[in-house]
């Protein structure tokens, strides 16, 4: 038995016959060979409410630093990074930025669900079913769209979606079968005590199905054997982040692996002390750079097959409120990367700063249904029929017309 193998049995499997009442995390991975140009799509998840207008700054509006007073970033001189005459990417971002020069970054302003509260809850709810109104849904958008693959690119015999993190997100959970991968934080135990529980579960069917399926899946997951940092020691918001999006990697890269994947990130509801080119944005913006340049590095030739969406709720306050941090808002910013992706541009019809054409007096007015860039995506990129998108994953979004030319 191989060190990686050994390690999930110790890590995943210690509970023994409690599993028995219970369903693995991991449930059946794609066991078929799908060609490697197969399409790839990763939609990542930035839970709290990112600030678009500090994550990519309009720094040639004129409104904008008025507005923004202390937090307001420059572009050069070791400030924002230049997109164009009126948008830069905050210095932190410096992966995004170098995907951005290989035209392999689009970024889309000025975005949003249709949701216009300011709950959290609500606005997750929406950007994960994909309908019009909260709570409308008990699956998501990510699943039905599993459903609606074409056969030549579903998995043969398994899985074509994973999640990864500690639950399956609602945005991945349906009627259609996922993978799912979490870290482990369970000690190793030696290997007679391994030999044993391989012997156990051999003669229990449920058992012995979930124990093989689950090594399957760890064999497409990270080990520390390969030099990363050891599980439970020492870590940071950076390292979760980077062993999730080097999970992910791992899935996707393989031939044999699924083809969606969805992951999630938290910390982004900036109340107090935001900080602009440094501070608490900075840095957990520094991690989600990382993890993105992991997942970019790890994913190998696939990457050049691959979209990923990155996104959030809503967006923030356009200014600053009495403790240095922005309140819930709602035209956000969002970012399409990958090999597939057509980059190398802004895509908004900016509204500006006005106080005219600000969203309620407070924040930045949206100006594109981000299910026009999904649906867009799912149907140039996974090929996934218009017809089908429109009637079962997003079934009330025909306000919300697709985008030419984003993959």
């Amino acid at each position: 038995m191989n060190s990686s193998r050994r390690k999930f049995l110790s890590r995943g499997l210690a509970a023994g016959a409690a599993l028995a009442g219970s369903s693995l995390l991991v449930s059946r991975v794609a066991m078929g060979a799908p060609a490697a140009t197969d399409p790839r799509f990763i939609f990542v998840i930035l839970r709290g409410a990112l600030d678009g207008l500090t994550a990519v700054p309009p720094v040639g509006d004129p409104n904008y630093a008025r507005l923004r007073g202390t937090l307001a970033l420059s572009a050069g001189d070791g400030g924002a990074f230049r997109l164009d005459d009126t948008f830069a990417l905050h210095p932190s971002l410096s992966f995004l930025a170098r995907q951005w020069q290989s035209k392999q970054l689009a970024v889309v302003h000025a975005v949003a669900t249709p949701y216009r509260e300011r709950s959290h809850f609500d606005a997750q709810d929406v950007l994960e079913t994909g309908f019009a109104r909260p709570h409308a849904s008990r699956s998501g958008w990510l699943n039905r769209s599993l459903a609606g693959l074409p056969d030549a690119k579903k998995a043969k015999g398994g899985n074509a979606g994973v999640a990864l993190g500690a639950n399956v997100p609602l945005v991945m959970r349906g009627e259609v079968e996922v993978a799912s991968w979490s870290p482990s934080r369970m000690p190793d135990v030696d290997e007679d005590t391994l030999q044993r529980l391989g012997d156990l579960y051999a003669t229990d069917p449920v058992l012995s199905r979930r124990l093989a399926d689950a090594m399957a899946s760890q064999e497409m997951a990270p080990s520390t054997d390969e030099g990363g940092m050891e599980r439970g020691a020492g870590r940071g918001r950076a390292a979760q982040v980077t062993e999730t999006a080097k999970a992910a990697a791992n899935f996707m890269a393989q031939e044999n692996g699924p083809r969606i994947a969805v992951f999630e990130t938290t910390g982004w509801d900036t109340h107090a002390n935001q900080g602009s080119e440094n501070g608490a944005l900075a840095l957990r913006l520094k991690a989600l750079d990382a993890g993105l340049s992991t997942l970019h590095d790890a994913m190998g030739s696939a990457w050049q097959h691959t979209v990923l969406l990155v996104a959030t709720e809503f967006g923030r306050t356009v200014a600053t409120n009495g403790t240095r941090g922005t309140d819930h808002g709602t035209g956000a910013a969002a970012f399409l990367l990958g090999g597939a992706v057509k980059g190398g541009r802004v895509i908004t019809r900016w509204p500006g700063l006005t106080a005219s054409t600000l969203y309620e007096g407070r924040d930045l007015a949206p100006t594109t249904d981000l299910r026009s860039v999904i649906k867009s995506v799912l149907r140039d990129h996974l090929g996934i029929a218009p017809s089908r998108i429109d009637r079962d994953v997003f079934p009330d979004s025909s306000a919300a017309p697709y985008l030419a030319g984003l993959v």
